[in-house]
């Protein structure tokens, strides 16, 4: 593939095919490990932008129920944004890169189900590509944090948004505003990780629940999505016949159908998204 395709014109296999990410899938469940553990798998232009050409892919691919992501190595998920770049750019070119696709939203607006498996450090970029992820899971050893403020700056990429509406105003002011690092446990108590285990069975226990999750009907994962999505989004009014509209978007596909017989049947499902 040349330097000239562009991400629309790759196939999805293509587009998998990436300098600073390892993508596998295996029983549905796409895992996208960030590759720089020499960084501490910080976040480049090159990782923002090939995280966004991979989801585009992944979102295209029906063998693709669930993404994980990780860091790869054990020392750093991700460790935060790489401040090399920070130091090169003026504020016209950050501006440029941040009104790009943010991969940070693109993340958060996946249609599938996404999981942070979090061996590591989280810090800034990292904590914010957590946040975003629809369930976040954390070896005992990690540490989340926002930083930025200890570099005349503040969260960029969600943190100052996601972080209040998850644990709370008081809580996030706390942890931007001291740049300070909490533990996996504490990240657990205060609502930022949903689960937290031995680091030698955070891979066990993430491939565990996305295998379960996968198991399920693709349609009605993403009309479950939609429906959280909008709890925070709209009023609850709003939000109550958004959830009415999308339980009968389900209860007339073909994944219902399935679902019902195979329950009478007393046998796994077999959900075809549709």
């Amino acid at each position: 593939m040349t330097a000239a395709a562009s991400s629309s014109e790759r196939r999805p296999d293509e587009a998998l095919e990436v300098e600073t990410l390892l993508v596998s899938i295996a029983d549905a469940v796409a895992t996208i490990v960030i590759n720089r553990p020499e960084k501490r798998n910080a976040l480049n232009a090159a990782v923002r932008r090939e995280i966004v050409e991979v989801l585009d892919a992944l979102r295209a691919r029906e063998d693709v129920r669930v993404i994980v992501f990780t860091g790869a190595g054990d020392r750093a998920f991700v460790a935060g944004a790489d401040i090399g770049e920070f130091a090169e750019r003026t504020p016209v070119e950050q501006r440029a890169v941040m009104e790009g696709r943010r991969v940070f939203d693109e993340v958060a607006a996946c249609p599938k189900p996404t999981i942070a498996m979090i061996n590591g450090y989280a810090f800034g970029g990292g904590c914010e590509l957590a946040l975003a992820c629809d369930i976040s899971i954390a070896a005992r050893s990690a540490k989340l944090g926002q930083p930025e403020i200890r570099l005349g700056i503040l969260p960029g990429g969600g943190g100052t948004q996601r972080l209040p509406r998850l644990i709370g105003a008081g809580r996030a002011l706390r942890m931007i505003l001291s740049g300070e690092a909490i533990s996996a446990e504490e990240a657990e108590r205060i609502g930022l990780v949903d689960e937290v285990v031995d680091d030698d069975r955070l891979h066990e226990a993430v491939t565990s629940l996305a295998r379960q999750i996968a198991a399920h009907s693709p349609l009605t994962l993403r009309l479950a999505k939609d429906a959280v999505r909008a709890a925070f989004e709209t009023p609850l009014s709003a939000g109550l016949a958004l959830e009415r509209e999308l339980f009968i978007t389900a209860f007339g596909s073909a994944d219902r159908e399935e679902g019902v017989r195979a329950f009478l049947e007393k046998r796994a499902a077999e959900f075809k998204g549709r």
